[in-house]
């Protein structure tokens, strides 16, 4: 399933859902997928909207933002958090304690009566352990675990909505759900985070995606007389890197497969990308966060961004893109000269990772067959000629020594006529082939596309989509990134100090590994709130926007 959802084309016929409780148990036969679901602005095409929540609940008033910000250090130091979060009871689990045990003392409102059939059948949590396999992240009686007690609901809640104040921001917001058998369920929308949280837990999707804000509420949108007048106003920019992109030159992996060896063409893909967005645009709050899988997600959320018409998105999208064509298109990089001042950036940002992450570690011209691939980038027949020669004559030439030989026979007076400036681009034109980054530009060129959300769980793998610092990119290990079934355990095995008189309990998250990656979204949240508040901020952003030559490509 991919990431993030596009609506295709008009005259798609989705199954229309009354009930979606019921859904989850309707037959796989009888399922839509993402791909079945009607243009975002057919207001009148029949969805699969579930009812909505039947109660609001307002934000304390001790949630002033000003409060936020008490005892915090100017510079946002992600290491040193107070915590902010609701008071949660400590619990144990006895050796034998089952699963369900979990649930203990939780609100009557999310009860099992509630939840889905499919969300009723309880784990022996021993059983699973003790015959060692692993808690999948699609059990449901896991999930739920993870959704009542771990989630950061507060912290999106103010990440979406730019305010701890309940606001349009969020109470327009699309969000969609997929169910545990692949029914989708467009259109929702939340005033709070808690309904949101309490939707999530009854329904139990598999993941859920964010959309944009709309003009009013989506659950209301068949309501309107002009159908015209529902449509997006914004979103956060974002952007969508898959490895299964790198599949024609990654030689460790292929499909959903991944190992840090090819990890590294996504950390060279978040450096490039990175660098442009703040450099290039001025953009300041990029969040990255992986996917849960193979890939990572960048999510620009500056005001500046999020209100951007498609026209200027794609037009950063089309700047940011240099790889073109399929798997069987031939040459892929074909560039204007002088390079673009992005384009010699991100050679020098990427040739040490060319060297070290593309020709040791994945060897990709190591057999003579994958060589005629390089010898079909170069720009000289008598050149190529003599190298083929070469490496018929040293089978099993490693590709370091292969990329080598091109200067060596170029220098040998091989072809005396040789054009070396036509070699020296082609040569730049096949590093950048190999190390940049291939992006998934339709995620990016419209306000309409919906994105999955941070923090939900792969349903394939069981890793929760983490945010990934890009200071310590080198350092992110995508194979250690915790599963659920993992921060379950790590609930179970904490033992921590008593809390001290008159101090806020130790919350789940905070017992987990998932804490640094809670904290440092917070972090995040905080410096975007700090933004979205300051007045000069904002009187410089708006004379930035307003004037006659603001972002224009």
């Amino acid at each position: 399933m991919p990431h993030s959802v596009t609506p295709p084309t008009e005259g798609a016929s989705p199954l229309t859902v009354e009930n979606p409780v019921a859904a989850q148990t309707t037959s796989q036969e009888s399922t839509n997928t993402i791909d079945n679901e009607p243009a975002q602005g057919d207001v009148d095409a029949p969805m699969m909207d579930a009812p909505g929540p039947s109660t609001k609940k307002s934000m304390a008033s001790k949630d002033k933002l000003e409060d936020l910000f008490a005892g915090m250090d100017s510079d946002d130091d992600d290491d040193e958090f107070p915590s902010s979060a609701a008071p949660a009871k400590k619990e144990s689990m006895a050796s034998k304690e089952k699963l369900e045990d979990l649930f203990a003392g939780m609100d009557s409102d999310d009860d099992d009566a509630a939840a889905p059939a499919t969300s009723r059948t309880r784990v022996d949590h021993d059983s699973y352990l003790s015959a060692g396999v692993a808690l999948q992240g699609s059990d449901p009686e896991v999930m739920r675990a993870f959704y009542q007690r771990l989630f950061p609901w507060r912290y999106l809640f103010q990440w979406l909505n730019h305010s701890p104040t309940p606001s349009n921001d969020f109470g327009h917001r699309e969000f969609a759900f997929t169910l545990q058998n692949d029914a989708y369920l467009r259109y929702q929308s939340f005033q709070t985070s808690d309904l949101l949280r309490k939707d999530v837990l009854r329904l139990m999707p598999s993941r859920f995606e964010i959309g944009p804000v709309y003009t009013t509420n989506p659950r209301d949108r068949k309501t309107l007389r002009n159908s015209t007048g529902f449509k997006p106003l914004s979103k956060e920019l974002c952007f969508d890197i898959d490895l299964t992109d790198y599949d024609e030159i990654r030689t460790c992996c292929d499909k959903a497969n991944i190992c840090n060896k090819c990890w590294q063409f996504i950390t060279m893909a978040i450096k490039v990308v990175d660098v442009a967005l703040r450099e290039d645009f001025g953009f300041k709050h990029i969040m990255w966060v992986y996917s849960g899988r193979r890939g990572a997600h960048a999510w620009v959320c500056d005001k500046k961004a999020r209100v951007m018409p498609d026209q200027k998105r794609r037009a950063i999208a089309n700047y940011l893109e240099v790889i073109r064509g399929g798997a069987q298109s031939g040459k892929k990089v074909n560039l204007r000269r002088p390079l673009h001042p992005h384009l010699s950036r991100s050679l020098d940002i990427l040739k040490s990772h060319f060297a070290e992450d593309v020709l040791e570690a994945q060897d990709p011209w190591g057999s003579n067959e994958r060589a005629e691939t390089l010898l079909k980038l170069l720009p000289d027949a008598k050149l190529t000629d003599a190298l083929r020669k070469k490496w018929a004559s040293s089978p099993g030439r490693p590709s370091t020594s292969k990329w080598a030989d091109i200067d060596v026979v170029a220098k040998s007076g091989v072809n005396k006529k040789l054009d070396t400036r036509a070699l020296l681009y082609a040569k730049q034109d096949i590093v950048l082939e190999y190390t940049y980054p291939r992006l998934d530009i339709e995620v990016s060129k419209k306000l309409n596309h919906l994105l999955k959300s941070p923090f939900v769980v792969h349903p394939g793998t069981g890793r929760v989509c983490v945010p990934i610092d890009v200071r310590t990119l080198e350092d992110f290990d995508p194979l250690s990134v915790p599963t659920v079934s993992q921060l379950v355990q790590e609930i179970d095995a904490w033992r921590g100090p008593e809390n001290e008189a008159g101090q806020a309990p130790v919350q789940d998250w905070e017992k987990t590994s998932l804490k640094p990656h809670i904290e440092r979204f917070r972090s995040f949240v905080i410096r975007l709130m700090k933004d979205e508040r300051d007045p000069k901020d904002k009187v410089k952003r708006g004379r930035a926007e307003d004037g006659p030559d603001a972002m224009q490509f």
